[in-house]
């Protein structure tokens, strides 16, 4: 099992920020804050599956098909392959905590559909 994530990994994107909490063999654990107004780009993994545990605010979940409204202590399971987004359309920011699970956990397992930043 690969996992290129090591514990305070961090970086800033578009719409917000990351950092590692911890990693080991298959699984990574991710702080992530989004900002207002800020959407992260339609995508799937071919690698992994995420958990979702919404921490702070409020943010609309696109899964699959679905457009979910989850909130504090929120969670949502995202299976392998299965197209995702996250968006904030409040005032506030949210925060939620992404727990990845595979046999190959990197940025580079990202395949993107839409991106409001111009990342396809």
């Amino acid at each position: 099992m690969a996992t290129t994530y090591k514990r305070g990994d961090k970086d800033t994107r578009p719409w917000g920020t990351w950092e590692v909490l911890d990693s080991g063999d298959g699984f990574c654990v991710k702080k992530i804050c989004v900002t207002p107004g800020s959407t992260l780009s339609l995508q799937l993994h071919h690698h992994r599956a995420e958990h979702w545990i919404i921490v702070a605010g409020e943010a609309v979940v696109t899964l699959g098909e679905d457009r979910l409204q989850k909130k504090a202590n929120d969670e949502i399971y995202i299976p392998v392959e299965t197209k995702h987004r996250i968006a904030n359309e409040t005032s506030s920011n949210v925060v939620f905590i992404e727990i990845q699970t595979g046999n190959h956990l990197d940025e580079n397992d990202i395949v993107r559909f839409e991106d409001k930043y111009g990342r396809i």
